[in-house]
């Protein structure tokens, strides 16, 4: 015998979606995290060296800011705020950039913590895909404006500097594109350069798109 079942609406419908992108990004965090806490430094000099380059990729970064903002909606999907849309919108468009960076650069090397396959996929395929999709979907919108896409990029500049000023003094860079060691500080630069650029145009992406899709609040309102 089948049983119907029954597709939640409005709020219910934006809070499991929210919801199950928090459990693929956070998820695949805490699968990461356990493991670069617990087997030692690995490749790093020491333990405590590992750890900080554990929350220096830009991949564990982009799934905490779009697994906590997804949370914070899951919880309340009215939630709102100037503060809180930058972090929403630096969330997805840096889990966006999380996997298209991955998917055509760096598929096929070992990232992060190496805890195998099942995490790597979460963090770097699901999370960006289904956050894509369930912005689409359920929003929130209408939250982005010109001040916030300005405001969003400070974050990913601020990441950037963080990754040359620490790489040259360390000599270890998280992602082969950036390793200014390796490449010399001019490749290093125009790849970085090249990665700031699908950021805006991403940013200014969804700030258009933000206008012209369908208003949630309007459906979470109603619901």
């Amino acid at each position: 015998m089948t049983q119907n079942i029954r597709i939640p609406e409005g709020a219910g419908l934006a809070r499991f979606l929210h919801l199950l992108v928090a459990v693929l990004a956070l998820g695949g965090f805490a699968i990461e995290f356990v493991i670069a806490l617990t087997s030692g430094p690995g490749l790093a000099p020491t333990h405590a060296e590992r750890m900080v380059r554990f929350f220096s990729y830009f991949t564990i970064q982009s799934n905490l800011l779009i697994g906590g903002t997804s949370l914070a909606l899951a919880l309340d999907p009215r939630r709102d705020g100037p503060v809180f849309r930058v972090l929403r919108l630096d969330g997805l468009l840096c889990i966006a950039v999380t996997g298209i960076v991955y998917n055509t650069v760096l598929r096929g090397l070992e990232m992060v913590g190496g805890a195998g396959p099942v995490p790597n996929t979460m963090l770097h395929v699901l999370a960006p895909l289904f956050a894509v999709v369930v912005w689409v979907w359920v929003g929130p919108r209408p939250r982005v404006t010109a001040a916030t896409v300005w405001w969003s990029v400070v974050y990913p500049v601020a990441w950037l500097v963080y990754t040359f000023v620490r790489g040259a003094v360390t000599g270890w860079y998280p992602y082969p594109f950036l390793d200014a060691d390796e490449l010399g500080w001019a490749r290093a630069l125009i790849n970085a350069g090249g990665v700031a650029v699908v950021f805006l145009v991403l940013a200014w992406g969804v700030r258009w798109a933000d206008g012209r899709l369908p208003d949630t609040d309007r459906s979470v309102a109603r619901a």
